[in-house]
């Protein structure tokens, strides 16, 4: 495989009531393909992220948006653009950030994920001199982490976007709200 040189080619998901922002590295060849984020099949993004919501999964557009939405997130990536061989972060040359000050601007932004490793390593480098906002690292939802993480490993990692959900609802007051959805 070599490598090619790719250009994001996905808009950000948020709205103005985005509290925490969840970022990858870059879409995948599958992600690319289907224009949307996290198109593998044997992804489990949105398996993870509906247990820790505790919503139906997402099939479609639509409900993986609402899944976005309706819990506070917003979804994008690190990289603008770079070299790679297929899907392999660990591959990634000639690293080219986002530009995340418009997305910082039309939100209210309070905690930054990143989902594995090398989108960690690069937020860091890359993107937190220009955000000013740390990044806590979650394992990669990717199929070539499997063997790492189970499931369900995945799912008590991933809750921590839960728990700060759950404590932004009590400052708020909205937590009762929420909870009777």
């Amino acid at each position: 495989m070599k490598f090619e040189v790719i250009n994001h080619p996905l808009e950000p998901i948020f709205n103005k009531d985005s509290k925490f922002l969840i970022l990858g590295t870059m879409p995948s060849p599958a992600s690319r393909s289907d224009m949307f984020y996290y198109a593998h099949p044997q992804n489990r993004f949105w398996q993870v992220l509906s247990a820790v919501f505790d919503v139906p999964i997402p099939f479609n557009r639509d409900e993986k948006i609402k899944l976005i939405l309706d819990n506070h997130l917003a979804l994008w990536d690190v990289l603008k653009s770079c070299e790679i061989k297929g899907a392999d972060d660990a591959t990634i040359k000639n690293p080219v950030a986002q530009d995340f000050s418009e997305l910082l601007s039309a939100t209210s932004i309070e905690r930054i994920f990143t989902t594995g490793q090398q989108a960690y390593k690069l937020y860091t480098k890359l993107c937190f001199p220009q955000t000013g906002i740390p990044a806590e690292q979650l394992p990669s939802t990717s199929p070539a982490n499997r063997g790492r993480y189970p499931l369900n490993e995945l799912i008590e990692r991933y809750m921590i976007l839960r728990d700060y959900q759950r404590a932004l609802y009590s400052v708020t007051g909205k937590g009762i709200e929420h909870e009777a959805k």
